[in-house]
């Protein structure tokens, strides 16, 4: 449907064939019309959709009228979940409201100086983007007036309340005026959401547009499974050697992680640059100003920080760490695939990720194909039996029938290997579970990160050996972390009593030990360093 055909005011109309638009998406069809009636709308929309036109266009429509209220403050008030979001919303919104005669916007942000925000309050303006802690600080400072506040926008409201925005919502919600436009936009309407939309609104209207998030068919979706964090790494390493790849996010879990990938990246001769919620301000447009001006190859990012970013050269979305979110996977790999390109989303998994890798495929609707490449293929099986992609699941599958029972890496199973799903006495599939959760090598965390990351591992494989004073018996869960981390630690010890020089004492079993930097060379580095090829 086109633009004029939704009730727009002409000069709305000039801004948008300006903005170069011609038809609108389903959510702007459905929620343009309604929400310029003056209605509460609470909109379930996923990520790229064309929602942010959807509350703009109307919102801004309404300043075409005199204010009710005689002051200085917004008409408009949008409330993002992150920084990168407000920034690309008050972009969007001064590209609407061009047309308009003295449109102002703010955008009131963490990282940004408090003086120039403060410049920019102290004059009249129409619209303001803020993320709400620092709303919050504007409004108990006094330094920010709701009087003629017309409309308050919720945009990815799940999101905000995810990252724990509930109480700083309800505080700014109280401080607007009760004869408001409520617009509520969010992947979900239920669960908190509901709740939270139900004490907001009045007679809301609800516009759902898809019930949960659907991938784009141009996205290619990749697995990798990955036996150990120096396996991760050489994985990563080879996948940004490719030739077809023109600039990719890597999502790490942490902060730290993000800044340590970066680093190692960058001493082995990538363009890569990092982004996380501890950059001020300027830093972070820096980052991402160097990736769309193509400086940056690879960006080392984390969820937050990652949040309304909107380039269209990003060829690959690799998860060097799984989302704990099935719905934070949605927004990651929505990074690529832009512009009408065709993406590619590789997430490296490690064995016990499998929880998490079914989570996902249930909410997205879509089985994500396992891959390997070529000299880096897995030796372990991961705990959740996945087939490989080029693997036939015919009759002589691993579902029963008249096959060979085959293990992870194609071999024949050797006495001891788990049976394939449909062979135990309980096949139902449990979903993500506690159990599931990587291992603690499988993810880049403290001195456990820095220890992995140092060379091969030197930990014996334990497939044969039993640990010292084992019994078996039905207390043992050979599925549990701390079982396996006993095992481990048990291994180590032996190890370290037979290798250990006559009249050396060797650590006993679950004795403290030391992982830090004692023992190094002077100017040794720890942490990630040396894993990647030159």
């Amino acid at each position: 449907m086109n633009f004029s055909e939704l009730g727009l005011d002409p000069l709305m109309l000039q801004s948008v064939l300006e903005a170069g638009y011609a038809s609108a998406t389903p959510v702007q069809v459905q929620a343009i019309p309604a929400a310029l009636t003056g209605r509460d709308l609470l909109v379930s929309s996923h990520t790229g959709s064309g929602k942010t036109a959807a509350f703009l266009l109307p919102s801004i429509q309404r300043l075409l009228a005199e204010p009710k209220a005689k002051s200085i403050g917004p008409r408009v008030l949008v409330l993002t979940p992150t920084r990168e979001l407000a920034l690309q919303v008050e972009k969007s919104a001064m590209k609407y409201g061009q047309a308009l005669r003295r449109f102002r916007t703010a955008c009131l942000v963490g990282g940004a100086p408090y003086g120039l925000q403060l410049k920019r309050l102290s004059t009249p303006v129409d619209v303001v983007v803020a993320t709400p802690g620092r709303l919050i600080d504007h409004l108990e400072r006094g330094k920010i007036d709701f009087s003629r506040l017309e409309v308050l926008v919720l945009d990815e409201a799940d999101r905000m309340l995810d990252m724990g925005f509930v109480d700083d919502i309800h505080a700014i919600a109280a401080r607007c005026p009760a004869e408001r436009q409520t617009l509520l936009f969010s992947a979900t309407l239920d669960g908190v959401v509901g709740n939270l939309a139900r004490e907001l609104t009045r007679d809301a209207e609800r516009i759902e547009i898809e019930a949960a998030p659907k991938q784009e068919a141009k996205i290619e979706q990749r697995l990798l499974f990955a036996d150990n964090m120096d396996h991760k790494t050489r994985l990563l390493d080879a996948l940004l050697r490719d030739v077809e790849l023109t600039q990719a996010i890597v999502f790490a879990a942490t902060k730290k992680s993000a800044e340590e990938i970066s680093d190692l990246l960058a001493d082995s001769g990538f363009a890569a640059d990092s982004l996380h919620g501890d950059m001020q301000q300027g830093q972070r447009n820096r980052a991402l100003q160097r990736l769309r001006d193509g400086r940056t190859r690879v960006l080392v990012a984390t969820d937050v920080a990652a949040r309304g970013i909107d380039v269209a050269g990003i060829s690959h979305v690799i998860n060097f760490d799984l989302p704990r979110q099935a719905e934070d996977y949605v927004h990651r790999i929505g990074r690529t695939g832009r512009a009408g390109r065709t993406g590619i989303a590789v997430s490296l998994v490690g064995m016990r990720e499998g929880g998490l890798v079914r989570a996902i495929e249930r909410y997205t609707g879509n089985r994500i194909e396992v891959h390997t490449l070529p000299g880096l293929e897995p030796t372990q099986k991961p705990a959740s039996a996945r087939p490989a992609s080029n693997r036939p699941r015919g009759h002589g599958g691993p579902r029963g029938g008249s096959g060979e029972k085959r293990s992870w890496n194609n071999e024949p199973r050797s006495y001891g290997d788990r049976p394939a799903r449909g062979e135990g006495r309980d096949n139902r599939d449990r979903g993500y579970r506690a159990d599931a959760r990587p291992a603690r090598g499988d993810a880049p965390r403290g001195k456990r990160f820095e220890q992995a990351m140092r060379g091969p591992s030197d930990v014996p494989r334990m497939t044969e050996d039993r640990p010292e004073g084992f019994r078996g018996g039905a207390e043992i869960n050979g599925n549990s972390v701390e079982y396996w981390e006993k095992r481990e630690r048990e291994a180590k010890a032996k190890a370290a009593r037979n290798s250990a020089p006559r009249g050396h004492a060797a650590p006993r079993a679950g004795q403290a030990r030391s992982y830090g930097n004692e023992g190094r060379p002077a100017g040794a580095r720890g942490g990630v360093r040396g894993r990647f090829k030159g």
